[in-house]
Order: C-alpha cells, then structure tokens, then sequence
C-alpha cells in the first residue's frame, strides 16, 4: 500500500512539473527578452521539467534510483560545466555572464538540472526509435545525439537572452560547432550513468512523450513566436525525426 501512495504521489507531482513547465514555456515568448520575467520563466521551465523527469523515474525505477540518477547527472554535468568555462574544453570558450542565479561553482543551478531534465526523456526516446536494435552500444550513441539535438534549440536562446556568452562567435547563431562535439562527449558520460542508475525496460511513453512535445513546441515557437526559421528548421530536423520514429514504434507495438 505504501508503494502505491508513493506512485500516486509521483504521478502527481510529475503532472504538476510537466504543468508548470508547459505554463511557463507558452508565456516565454510574450515576455522582454532578456528581461526579468524572461528569466523567471526560464527558471521555470527548466524546474517544471526536471520535477517531472525525476518523478517519472522515481516511479518507473523507485525513488532512490531517480534520485541517484539525478544527482550522479548533475554532478557529472556541473563538472563538465565548470571544466568548459575554465579551460574551453570540451565544448569550446564560453562564459556565464552571472545573469542566471544561484551557482554552484560557478555553474547555474539550473545548467545541471536541465541536463538531467531531457537526458531521461532523450534516453527512452533513443531506446524507442531503434526497436529491436537497441542494445547498450546504440543507446549510448543514440541517446547522446538524441540529447544534443535538444541543444541546438537551447544554446541559439540562451545565448540570445545573454545567460552565456562565448569568446568567439561560431557559425550557427554565432555559436561555434565545438559545442556539440562537448555536448556529444558529456552526454555519452551522461548515458553510461543512465544505463546503470536506471537500467533500460520497456520504453517509458510519458518520457518520449515528454521529449516529444518539447521538439515540437521548441519548432513551432522558433518559427512563429521567436521569428528565427534557422534555429526551427535544423533543431527540428535534429529532434522531431527520432521523436516521431519512437513515437510511431510504441504505437505499433499496442495496436
């Protein structure tokens, strides 16, 4: 019985998390960039999908597996967070401007909990898309890019309300092509966590659904709310492919 209070209280607070960040996602776009609410609603966003994220694993995997997974996530991405700023490796030379608060070790609190946020999500969608071909070998590659693709919708924002800065401007909305190399890398290390924190079953539906509508409401703003066709065009074609192939294998798999 215990359990099963401690399911029903999961499943709720993952749709108060998933609530939260679908509410704060849709009012970014008619807020100041740059300005404060811009930033409130970041925060937001970033908090509603983590708690959905670790309440979803809590209940699929148990809670002190979710929570292990989140903090071994957060810890791995701060250190590669804090590594990047120091030394531009991996992901190249950028810096925080301090415009996102509090930090830890000179990395927002919010970095690493956005890592974890998509990296469960991107995960089950990987392991969705390659059916019968998911081994650990292609989840840990499959899963990395799945997870990468999320960036190059998250980087050209984030840059554009000046939360980071980098010290040479790149060639994708001034962001240099290193990044995503660092993030492949770190997001491989990412995915080893996963494998053995919370050890791939059936695909989880609410998790691809989960990294599913973020593809599509990230195309959708980019290209009618934010006005830039660029960053929609290839961060769709990044994420909604594998979102859909997942999509279309868990469907047929209960018809």
């Amino acid at each position: 019985m215990t359990w099963q209070c401690g399911r029903v209280r999961s499943g709720r607070t993952q749709l108060v998390g998933s609530a939260v960040a679908l509410g704060t996602m849709l009012a970014m776009p008619f807020a100041r960039r740059g300005g404060v609410v811009r930033r409130v609603l970041s925060a937001g966003v970033v908090t509603g999908m983590f708690t959905a994220t670790t309440a979803s694993s809590g209940r699929r995997w148990g809670s002190p597996r979710g929570v292990a997974a989140a903090g071994a996530t957060a810890v791995l991405a701060t250190a590669a967070e804090q590594l990047g700023t120091r030394t531009g490796r991996p992901f190249g030379r950028y810096d925080y401007t301090g415009a996102l608060r509090p930090q830890v070790a000179g990395v927002p609190v919010l970095v690493p909990m956005a890592w974890f946020a998509m990296s469960v999500p991107a995960r089950e969608t990987a392991h969705a898309a390659l059916g019968s071909r998911s081994t650990r070998t292609t989840r840990l590659l499959a899963g990395a890019a799945t997870l990468t693709a999320w960036d190059l919708f998250l980087d050209p924002q984030m840059v554009g309300e000046g939360y980071w800065q980098w010290t040479r401007r790149g060639a994708y909305r001034g962001i240099p092509l290193s990044n995503y190399v660092g993030w492949f890398v770190t997001s491989l290390g990412v995915m080893a966590v996963l494998e053995v924190v919370l050890p791939p079953a059936e695909p989880a539906v609410d998790l691809v659904a989960e990294y599913a509508v973020m593809a599509a409401m990230e195309t959708t703003g980019f290209a009618a709310l934010f006005g830039d066709r660029l960053v929609a065009a290839i961060g769709g074609l990044g994420m909604l492919p594998v979102a859909s192939l997942a999509l279309a294998r868990l469907v047929g798999q209960h018809e």
